[in-house]
């Protein structure tokens, strides 16, 4: 990792974030959950720019990015992640939201609501929970599963010091996390304002 990757990037707070939208001075939201997660609950007003397809596209999107961004995900740390990558490609003005989501939602902030489903990290935790699970039963009868286990705890713990997660990015692949906005020309649409608006 190079020294701009290991920096804090900058931060606004929900409070700070709810005054300038207030002020008629927004920021570009840009929100990089799954598409699952977004249609779930978000920031009204705010786009949805899933984190893989903004790291595979960051130098299109950059192109589309002129002012104020403010990154929001769940908690900050896939918004962090975006904002390394759109900082590699020369975009300032960049912020992550402090928090994320669930800090907006505790500050009672307004937000939109949809159809409710599972949160990546939530789903993370079930699929990783379940594998150990099966892994140590079945090792009482197959005693080389005790290694599965082992393989997905040595993963959890890469993915908590690296701030990654190879997991989170395979299910967010999967068809219940996608949308059918989830493609870089309907994404880049929006953002020019040319179809559809801020949802």
């Amino acid at each position: 990792m190079s020294p701009s990757e290991n920096a804090r990037p900058a931060t606004v707070d929900a409070p700070g974030l709810r005054e300038l939208i207030d002020s008629g001075h927004a920021p570009r939201l840009l929100d990089v959950r799954t598409p699952a997660e977004f249609e779930t609950s978000h920031i009204p007003g705010s786009y949805n720019v899933p984190l893989d397809l903004l790291k595979e596209h960051r130098e299109e999107l950059r192109n589309h990015l002129d002012e104020d961004v403010v990154l929001v995900c769940r908690s900050g740390a896939r918004a962090t992640q975006a904002e390394h990558s759109l900082a590699g490609v020369g975009l300032p003005n960049l912020k992550v939201l402090d928090g994320g989501i669930m800090a907006w939602q505790a500050a009672n902030a307004p937000i939109n609501h949809g159809a409710p489903r599972w949160d990546l990290e939530r789903q993370v935790r079930l699929v990783a929970g379940s594998i150990v699970l099966v892994s140590v039963i079945g090792s009482v009868f197959v005693p080389q599963l005790k290694w599965v286990a082992g393989f997905i705890g040595a993963g959890l713990t890469f993915a908590a010091v690296t701030n990654t997660c190879a997991m989170g990015m395979m299910l967010g692949k999967l068809p219940y996390n996608r949308g059918a906005s989830c493609d870089l020309d309907t994404i880049v649409g929006h953002l020019r304002g040319s179809t559809g608006k801020r949802a």
